[in-house]
């Protein structure tokens, strides 16, 4: 058998040969081998089980078709099907390429599709069976080995049966379409190629069949004529997309789908409609006008729940298509996002970003002004994915319409916020975020892949046309680089030496945590490090790259390099290769070097000789040219080297001649940050400038002034001449009754004395004593403006108060300079200032200063203590009493005192520049009116916390100054504080208690976030070892020492409650500040509880005290942070007695927000109001009568002569001044004084007697703000200051000498 086999197949290859050689054309072959080709047809070869021999008897059945085509040799109708579908089979061997026979079955493709030798079949009644099999066939062995002869010899076959047979029976037609079924296409993408093929080329004859089976289907509801009735829409969609001619009579049907009674039904083909409609490039909606008609009317149809099923439904990337304002209202669309766009599932909240932007990329219009607050919104999403889509999808959109202006004008408009938007998104504290916007910036806001001109000139009017604090982003963006770069250059530096200091190296990119996943930055830093170590080209590319002569075109080149250095093809994801990349892209110089500075330069010229496009880019000249000046400032900083050129400097010279004044202050800050070579290299530019920068300093702007001083000091080598020329003609033409002429001089020479003190600060001395102090500050030559107003716009400000503002300021920059209190200049300037904040900034206390005026010095006043307590020599020697004064300040009655106030405190605070006791001035914030304010109180201290942490977890030296570094340190500062609050004077009121809970609780919530280290037990220790102290302000004083332990109690209540770690252990043993507290004494046990159990549930459950009726009905509505009071006719001066009784008190955080959100609305806080007059009746409260009024008003009159004369004793420097025994009795033995208003809050509610209804009497007191003697008072005197009664008052009057007064009004 074996033997018959092998002497068939090679009889089989040699007939294979033979015919082969032949062609139609020979007739005697023809007859000769006809005997042999009805031989090969035989059961013998058709069934035999060699497949080499079957293959070998395909190829000869082909040939013969070939050879006797037309007419076949073979007349019966079953041998011919035999013979097909025996060849039919055969076919299969084309799978498989590697096959040693595969070139025998592509010959046998090749000849049958040559010569079309299957229309044969057209004659056989069931050639369809045949057809069927030869379809599956070919659709099952097509896969992505075979190339393109291969399946383009499968088209012809099957196209010529199509096309040349009588029509295409249901069956074939299922054998085509199978493929195009998502399920089938997903496990074949070539059968599914090869089928779309073969109905784009057979559309013309298979459209009717298709129409047919679908009509069948659609509108006869035969299902069963094929098997695939169920996917009937899923083929309608796959079929539009392969040739919607496929279609033409399946649109009619679908129409009468859409007025279906079936609801489910009606629901599917809208659902196709809409898949259609939105399909790419789709015009379908246009051309079928009626269809579309019959979509909306059915889609409207539907109630507003079955419209966002319909939607709901479609898969999220067909979501483009409800964008199609001609198909489906934007109602619709939006209502269904709004709702997406917040779905708990990230997967949708992506994907309808992706909807939005690839809509609005197709067509603006198409999307909406809310549809794209849906994008901005999910730029904040707590999932980095979507964050990440958001914004680059905006940016996409930014630079398509804005950049390249695509759709002009409008559409650029309606876009134009985007350029803002992604640079706010900077201030994230992601490094994700940072870094993304990074990119962004120089991808798709100011591409650096353009020319430089057309890039400086992208950057120069994005910069002019950006919000502030779109610009301060950019700002800290191209700082945070230079931050950077200099880190890297230190590095560089590090490999310069003989070792380098690896922990340093982690340790510095620890600390600015510069990349992605901070996690892994040690084990990078390590390897980067030890990379380049070995490879000193890399060094030297690096080196090259953050060198400042580095142009935009070689930084391109080194990343390149660098970046193949470090790739391996063997590694396809690189972690550290990435990296590297992050690192590099930072540090890159992309947009700057020195031909972008001149090409900036010369914009900026033209738009200053009006030739340039400002106008038709949408910001006028002059914005143009100080937004040109401000662009070329920051980058002065960040690029210097770049602007070291003549003409750049030439053009600097031309605007520092321009009438704008803050053109030209940003000029001079150019040449001081970039002009360090030019006394040697531009001795012309030297020349010219010198004498412009005196001109400034004597007679510019304060800021021109400051800068100018500045710059020649910088960038001068004779600097003290320069100086000096400036100082001594200033100096000497000082004259205090021309005030709107000093403040230019004033700010000069005080910069002098700052920048040269050897050389100014003994001529500057006589200057402070005899014209500042004594002329000007203890003089008011003029009167101001009597309008009641607590702050005034700048420019309403009068000159001479001005004036005193800058001389306040002189004398700290002279100390500043000086930076010793060897004259004892320090001690005598800080009793100037705290006299300046006892006298509510009236240092002459003539009243001849307007209220907003004083305002101005008050901040100045606090403003500068805390300036000279960044000095450490000038820190020492600020008494509490001084340093309780200066905290008073963030309660001012003023609004943006203590705005201003808080913002110069968090600034000085997060650069670790003030004492570590600064920090707890931020808990008086939580008596603040304005919910903003405190608002922004306590993310100050979550920041300031959060440095002082990382520093000292990043700074292994900083242990040994924990006790000004950890943040927990400032609960001593904060409990001494507040136990000298002036608002604190009676240890056991229940309200002032409360208030201090609130105060305590302000600062401790942010503490007792983590309990880092048992830092919970740490503070309670602290509490309670305060206790076994005294308090080093007034060691000697009961009711003092009683406040300090009070405040203790409070906080230690505080803590038990909050924290159920606070019992545990204390990790060490705290430190306190002996400059506030005593050493404690031996067998010292201070065991007592200075607040009772009733007044400790009290303040942790919050519950408020019974309110009257009347009081709950007729509750106020008052302006925001001040309150009504009586003022004594008889001397302004007098202490004002409030008649307003506490009915209520806040009962914790939550219900004190609630009130104050009340009273924030609608009414400005630094307006005059009229006095509120409240009928309520308090239960155990005797009213305030008129007579008791008066009286007390007059006694106050003569009060106020003595407290007139102890300010000018304090100004001088006074010392404490003990109440008399007899007083402190007194204030013990009489009656109970109303309670004392609160300061910086409005109360809940308020019950007043009888008002006087004088004109003086109606005004309002200050809010907010404390004034508190320097020396240490006792409580009684406190009591007797604020709220007296008449018979306290005789004994007062008594009292010799007579303490001096604290006007705790607010």
């Amino acid at each position: 058998q074996v033997a018959c086999l092998q002497c068939g197949r090679k009889r089989g290859v040699t007939d294979v040969k033979t015919f082969m050689d032949m062609d139609q054309d020979s007739e005697d072959e023809k007859q000769q081998y006809l005997p042999l080709a009805l031989h090969l047809a035989s059961e013998f070869f058709l069934r035999n089980p060699n497949k080499d021999v079957r293959l070998l008897v395909a190829c000869c059945l082909a040939d013969i078709f070939r050879i006797y085509a037309p007419e076949a040799p073979y007349t019966s109708h079953d041998k011919l099907k035999d013979i097909f579908l025996f060849i039919t089979r055969q076919l299969k061997g084309l799978e498989d390429t590697k096959s040693p026979q595969f070139n025998r079955y592509f010959y046998l493709l090749e000849n049958l599709a040559w010569v079309k030798s299957y229309n044969i079949c057209f004659e056989l009644e069931d050639c369809n069976e045949i057809f069927i099999q030869l379809f599956r066939t070919l659709f099952s062995v097509i896969n992505n080995s075979h190339n393109q002869k291969v399946q383009m010899h499968m088209l012809d076959l099957m196209s010529s049966i199509i096309m040349e047979g009588d029509g295409v029976t249901q069956e074939l037609l299922d054998s085509i379409l199978i493929n195009l079924i998502p399920a089938h296409k997903n496990l074949n993408k070539q059968a599914f190629d090869l089928a779309k093929v073969l109905l784009k080329r057979t559309v013309q004859i298979i459209e009717a069949c298709i129409a047919n089976f679908f009509n069948q289907v659609l509108v006869l509801g035969k299902s069963s004529v094929s098997d695939l009735s169920e996917h009937v829409f899923d083929l309608i969609q796959e079929l539009f997309a392969i040739d919607p001619q496929l279609l033409l009579s399946v649109m009619p049907q679908l129409e009468f789908k859409l007025k279906s009674n079936d609801g489910e039904e009606r629901l599917a083909v809208v659902r196709l409609l809409a898949k259609l409609f939105g399909s790419k490039d789709s015009d379908l909606a246009t051309q079928n006008q009626n269809i579309q008609t019959d979509f909306r009317i059915c889609l409207c149809s539907f109630n507003f729940p079955n419209k966002l099923s319909f939607v709901v439904h479609l898969q999220q990337k067909h979501l483009s298509i409800l964008f199609m304002v001609t198909v489906v209202d934007f109602f619709i669309v939006t209502e269904y996002l709004k709702v997406r766009s917040h779905d708990p599932e990230e997967a949708i909240r992506h994907d309808v970003i992706v909807t939005i932007i690839t809509a609005g990329k197709r067509d603006l219009s198409l999307v909406n002004d809310q549809l794209l607050g849906f994008v901005r919104e999910r730029t904040l999403d707590k999932r980095w994915r979507v964050r990440k889509e958001a914004m680059m999808g905006l940016a996409q959109l930014y630079k398509k319409y804005c950049l390249h202006a695509e759709a002009g004008k409008d559409a650029a408009e309606k876009v134009s916020w985007i350029k803002d938007k992604l640079l706010h998104i900077y201030y994230q504290n992601s490094i994700d975020d940072k870094l993304l916007v990074e990119k962004i910036f120089a991808q798709y806001l100011v591409p650096h892949n353009l020319e430089t001109e057309e890039r400086m000139k992208c950057l120069y009017y994005l910069y002019a046309s950006l919000d502030p604090n779109a610009v301060k982003a950019l700002n800290e963006m191209w700082k945070c680089q230079n931050m950077l770069r200099s880190h890297v250059r230190e590095l560089l530096d590090l490999h310069k030496q003989p070792t380098v200091r690896l922990s340093y190296v982690s340790i510095l990119f620890n600390n600015i945590e510069n990349l992605p996943d901070p996690g892994k930055a040690q084990d990078f830093v390590k390897k980067f490090n030890q990379v380049l170590g070995d490879d000193e080209k890399l060094r030297s590319q690096l080196e090259l790259l953050i060198s400042p002569t580095c142009s935009c075109k070689q930084a391109d080149v080194c990343v390149r390099e660098i970046a193949r250095k470090l790739a391996n093809p063997k590694q396809p994801t690189n972690p550290f290769l990435e990296m590297v990349k992050f690192l590099l892209e930072r540090i890159a110089p992309v947009h700057i070097d020195s031909e972008a500075i001149s090409a900036l330069v010369k914009l900026m010229n033209k738009s200053i000789e009006g030739t340039a496009d400002d106008e038709e880019e949408g910001v006028s000249p002059d914005t143009a040219i100080r937004a040109g000046l401000e662009l070329l400032k920051v980058l002065s900083f960040t690029h210097p080297t770049s602007f070291h050129s003549a003409e750049t400097y030439e053009s600097l010279l031309q605007c520092l001649r321009m009438e704008d004044d803050k053109v030209a202050e940003a000029a001079i800050q150019i040449f001081r940050n970039t002009g360090h070579k030019i006394e040697t290299d531009l001795p012309q530019i030297r020349s010219t400038l010198i004498p412009i920068l005196h001109q400034k300093a004597k007679r510019g702007t304060p800021h021109q002034a400051k800068q100018a001083v500045h710059c020649i000091h910088a960038i001068f080598s004779n600097k003290e001449v320069q100086l000096a020329q400036i100082f001594e003609p200033l100096s000497r033409s000082l004259n205090a009754d021309v005030p709107e002429q000093l403040i230019t001089p004033l700010v000069s020479l005080g910069h002098i004395s700052m920048l040269a003190p050897d050389q100014f600060a003994s001529p500057m001395k006589s200057v402070v004593a005899n014209f500042i102090v004594k002329d000007l500050l203890m003089n008011d030559r003029s009167t101001g403006e009597k309008n009641g107003k607590l702050w005034s716009p700048d420019e309403e400000v009068s000159p001479e108060v001005l004036a005193k503002v800058q001389a306040i300021k002189l004398l700290v920059r002279w100390l500043l300079g000086m930076k010793n209190n060897q004259s004892k200049s320090a001690n005598s300037t800080l009793r100037l200032l705290s006299a300046m904040l006892v006298s509510e900034g009236d240092l002459t206390e003539q009243k001849r200063i307007s209220k907003s005026d004083m305002s101005r010095l008050r901040l100045a006043a606090g403003s500068a203590i805390m300036k000279l307590a960044q000095e450490p020599c000038y820190h020492e020697i600020i008494t509490p009493e001084q340093f309780q004064l200066c905290a008073l300040v963030i309660n001012d009655e003023c609004y943006q005192v203590r705005q201003i106030f808080a913002q110069k405190l968090h600034k000085a605070l997060v650069k670790l520049l003030l004492p570590l006791e600064y920090m707890a001035i931020f808990a008086l914030c939580a008596k603040d009116p304005v919910k903003e304010r405190r608002a922004h109180a306590r993310q100050c201290l979550l920041k300031n916390i959060s440095i002082r942490r990382e520093y000292i977890k990043q700074n292994p030296m900083a242990n040994e100054k924990l006790l000004s570094l950890l943040p927990e340190y400032v609960v001593p500062y904060m409990i001494h504080l507040l136990a000298h609050d002036p608002d604190f004077t009676k240890p056991q009121d229940v309200d002032q208690l409360r208030d201090l809970k609130e105060c305590l609780w302000f600062m401790l919530e942010v503490l007792m976030t983590k309990n880092e280290n048992n830092s919970h037990a740490f503070m309670k220790k602290m509490a309670e070892n305060i206790k076994l102290t005294r308090d080093a302000q007034s060691p000697d004083e009961p009711k003092a020492n009683e406040k300090l332990y009070t405040v203790c109690d409070v906080a230690l209540c505080v803590i038990n409650s909050k924290s159920a770690l606070c019992n545990a252990d204390s990790p060490k043993d705290p430190v306190l500040p002996t400059k506030f507290f005593t050493q404690p004494e031996k067998d010292f046990c201070n065991d007592r509880n200075y607040i009772t159990e009733e007044t400790r549930v009290l303040l942790l459950t919050g519950k408020p005290k019974p309110t009257g009726v009347l009081g709950a009905v007729n509750k106020p509505l008052s302006a925001t942070g001040r309150r009504p009071y009586i003022r004594s006719t008889g001397s302004e001066t007098g202490s004002n007695i409030s008649v307003n009784s506490e009915l209520s008190s806040p009962a914790g955080n939550r219900s004190r927000e609630q009130s104050s959100d009340i009273s924030e609305t609608g009414v400005s806080e630094n307006d005059e109001n009229p006095v509120r007059i409240i009928s309520v009746t308090p239960a155990k409260t005797e009213p305030v009568k008129n007579k008791e009024i008066h009286s007390d008003q007059a006694t106050q009159g003569n009060i106020s002569t003595e407290r007139g004369k102890k300010r000018t004793a304090v100004a001088a420097g006074s010392e404490n001044i003990h109440q008399k025994t007899e007083e402190k009795k007194a204030d013990e033995s009489g009656p109970p004084a109303p309670p004392k208003p609160r300061r910086g809050r409005p109360p809940k509610s308020e019950s007043q007697g009888t008002t006087v209804k004088n004109d003086e009497t109606n005004k309002p007191s200050g809010r907010g703000r404390k004034r508190a003697a320097v020396s240490q008072e006792s409580s009684g005197s406190l009591e007797a200051g604020n709220a007296k009664a008449p018979k306290q008052q005789d004994i007062a009057k008594k009292a010799a000498p007579a303490q001096r007064q604290i006007d705790l009004q607010r």
